[in-house]
């Protein structure tokens, strides 16, 4: 679906037409005044682009016009919107999808270590001291915080990438920088991040897979003080086939957002919320009743039922966390 800049425009004025958003208008998209995700003390967030079918690569305008349109008062975003917005090369090109050649793989893996080389070589200029300043105003005086930012590829970056890394999320206003976990055999990527993490005094939360044990955690805990965790619960009952709400109680104050979704157990489907195993209301309300600053980000993956969008199936999963931290 494409957008015109009258679209645009109205989004940030609270007012875009329910025919962009599949003639359902009734759970208050796009409501007048500063957007306000947050319920009962916590805070709920969106993984963004992800959540809108772009793994990486958005626009940051359209990022934030989609923000606005869901009410979304913080994010975790990614840095590939912000880095190309400061005006960065071209992005390192998506991964191939599951059904492309090996020829096609091949190809794509050659093109993004090509495009690596000038990206690692802008990122070690250092960050845009103004331009980034101006990006997270423009964000923050539509009312969206950007408290957590998103790095890929962190296990292969120079140093000086790495240190770019965290100062442009400070310079972003975040409290957090967010990676996947290294599970290799000897996990030593999250010693080297971590030393990062503690000299910029920033924590640095591991996002984990079905895969993820809590041992993968505990270890990175143990190599650094700013080492943490990216909960992801629906991921953690899939693959551990246990709530994580024991895990989310004993490592809290390492946590520093959890994803929000719906898995079945044994490594099961991904179905919409309030439809698998995952204990989304109770987890929610324990971060609530404890008052942790834990962002509750959604990360939406579930398929999209016959006649609908990213932006009506984001728009439920909103619904469906606030009516569990109110009820």
């Amino acid at each position: 679906m494409r957008y015109t800049r009258r679209d645009i425009g109205k989004a940030a004025l609270g007012v875009l037409p329910a025919a962009l958003f599949g003639g359902r208008a009734r759970i208050g998209w796009a409501q007048a005044g500063r957007p306000n995700s947050r319920w009962a003390g916590v805070q709920v967030g969106l993984n963004v682009p992800y959540n809108f079918g772009k793994a990486r690569i958005m626009p940051a305008d359209e990022v934030l016009s989609r923000c606005l349109q869901l009410g979304a008062s913080a994010i975790e975003l990614r840095s590939q919107p912000v880095e190309l917005a400061l005006g960065s090369p071209p992005a390192v090109p998506e991964d191939a999808p599951g059904t492309a050649t090996a020829d096609e793989k091949a190809a794509r893996k050659a093109a993004q270590a090509a495009a690596a080389i000038p990206l690692r070589q802008w990122r070690s200029a250092g960050v845009p001291g103004a331009a980034a300043q101006a990006f997270r105003k423009k964000y923050e005086d539509a009312g969206v915080r950007i408290e957590i930012v998103k790095f890929d590829n962190v296990y292969t970056m120079a140093d000086e990438e790495l240190n770019f890394a965290f100062a442009l999320a400070k310079a972003l206003g975040a409290r957090a920088l967010s990676c996947e976990i290294d599970t290799d055999a000897a996990m030593n990527g999250t010693a080297r991040v971590g030393q990062f993490a503690d000299k910029h005094q920033m924590r640095v939360g591991y996002h984990g897979h079905q895969e993820t044990t809590p041992a993968h955690w505990e270890h990175a805990f143990s190599q650094a003080t700013f080492n943490g965790a990216n909960l992801d619960i629906g991921h953690f009952v899939a693959g551990n086939n246990t709530s994580p709400v024991p895990f989310l109680k004993q490592y809290h104050d390492r946590i520093t957002h959890i994803h929000v979704k719906d898995r079945k157990m044994n490594k099961g489907a991904t179905p919409p919320f309030g439809q698998g195993d995952v204990p989304i209301k109770e987890v929610l309300q324990t971060i609530r009743d404890n008052k942790w600053n834990i962002q509750a980000t959604i990360e939406f993956e579930y398929p999209i039922p016959a006649g609908s969008n990213y932006m009506t199936e984001n728009a439920k999963c909103v619904e469906f966390c606030k009516a569990a931290l109110l009820g």
